[in-house]
């Protein structure tokens, strides 16, 4: 008792210790998590629910509900049904909770408890490399109470995102573990509620290779496609051209009023194909570089060519280093990607990626930066300026993650936890 009554004096004369030093990250977490949880409560009682997709999602698995299992005739107000069955599954649930999709405040609350639980998967997450990273802790300020965006697509839009996000967090924090096979199924089940998630595999499979080698990589590989098979399959069974169509159609093409990155372009050149094709090249040559000069560095990029690995070898690849892959590649995902997806837990990524620069970048540039990013996803309609801005965050960080100015930590995953 007395050393926690030293240790509350030591914070009151020292304040800036509880934001900025690691040993206090869980504490700090635990305080910001209930705060957030009364922010939380107080939008939804105060700022006005907006209609957006909810009653087009309510729509699409009511058909599907019904008996309708041809995915071309599933439909709702906003168009036809355009996301895998992991999601009818998902929101088939809320429509039997909320009545039908009526009972609005009940969704809101439901989506409420997501949040604070995805919330409580993200700190976990945090927790298991804050000390390795050195993240100080008010980094999560810009986590929890003053993401807005986060916020408002939990809980005043009700997107499938957060529920994408959220299996997809209970997939890192089983790969923080080491549970190989329980992260790459909820991966695939992540992945079965939006596509987007799949920004997210290039990174999960260069895991599997260093630390499985093909021989244990291919397993896994298998169980997520196995799980995309069983779960689409009473679609796959009744018309599977018209629910591949309509769940991973890779070639969609998104309207300009909605894109983040792009509207410094001029509409015909967004939509122009020529584009596109251009984007998917500088995807696979970002994904190139990050495996080349980053992802494998210290391994080689032969160890992604091992058929048999060593289990002993698996610990040589660091928690952070893991996480570091998958984030990037999110990351490079939504720089070229013309619709980005939702930019939860780019934090980490943004602290890891600026991490290197320490000595030569003031923390208020740092911070400056996670403000800038948080505006460019609040400006709606997004605008030539705001789109701009958010390409110089990502150049930044793509360079910082790309040539760090510092070598890696030497610290092992043992040490390090």
């Amino acid at each position: 008792m007395e050393r926690w009554r030293a240790e509350f004096h030591r914070l009151l004369q020292r304040p800036q210790a509880l934001a900025l030093g690691t040993r206090y990250f869980p504490h700090v977490s635990v305080l910001l998590f209930l705060l957030d949880a009364v922010a939380t409560a107080g939008i939804i009682w105060r700022v006005p629910y907006t209609e957006i997709d909810w009653v087009a999602y309510m729509q699409e698995v009511e058909g599907a509900l019904n008996g309708t299992l041809d995915y071309s005739q599933l439909r709702g107000d906003t168009g036809p049904l355009v996301y895998p069955a992991g999601f009818v599954y998902v929101y088939s649930l809320f429509y039997f909770l909320t009545g039908g999709g009526g009972k609005v405040a009940v969704a809101q609350v439901l989506f409420a408890g997501l949040y604070l639980l995805n919330l409580l998967l993200v700190t976990s997450i945090y927790s298991r490399v804050a000390r390795s990273l050195r993240l100080p802790p008010y980094i999560l300020l810009f986590l929890t109470c003053t993401a807005y965006r986060v916020h408002s697509i939990f809980v005043l839009r009700m997107f499938n995102d957060p529920v994408a996000m959220l299996l997809l967090h209970c997939s890192l924090l089983c790969l923080v573990r080491r549970l190989w096979l329980p992260t790459a199924a909820l991966f695939s089940v992540a992945v079965s509620v939006k596509m987007n998630v799949l920004l997210y595999a290039p990174g999960l499979l260069v895991v599997f290779l260093l630390t499985h080698g093909w021989a244990g990589t291919l397993p896994l590989i298998s169980l997520c496609a196995l799980l995309q098979v069983a779960l689409g399959a009473p679609f796959l069974l009744s018309s599977p051209v018209s629910y591949m169509r309509g769940a991973f159609d890779f070639g969609r093409q998104f309207l300009y009023q909605w894109t983040v990155n792009w509207r410094c372009l001029p509409e015909w050149l967004f939509l122009h194909r020529g584009f596109h094709t251009v984007l998917l090249a500088c995807h696979i040559a970002l994904l190139a570089a990050f495996i080349v000069l980053r992802w494998t560095r210290g391994h080689g990029v032969q160890s992604l060519f091992r058929w048999r690995l060593d289990k002993r070898k698996r610990r040589h690849v660091k928690t952070e280093d893991m996480l570091l892959m998958l984030f990037t590649s999110n990351l490079v995902g939504m720089v070229v990607c013309t619709l980005s997806p939702l930019p939860v837990l780019r934090l980490v990524l943004l602290q890891s990626a600026l991490s290197p620069l320490d000595h030569s970048t003031p923390c208020t540039l740092r911070v400056l930066l996670l403000l800038t990013v948080e505006y460019c996803w609040n400006v709606y309609p997004s605008t030539v300026v705001s789109s701009l801005l958010l390409h110089v965050c990502h150049t930044t960080l793509l360079v910082g993650l790309l040539w760090p100015s510092r070598p890696p930590s030497q610290h092992s995953d043992h040490k390090t936890h």
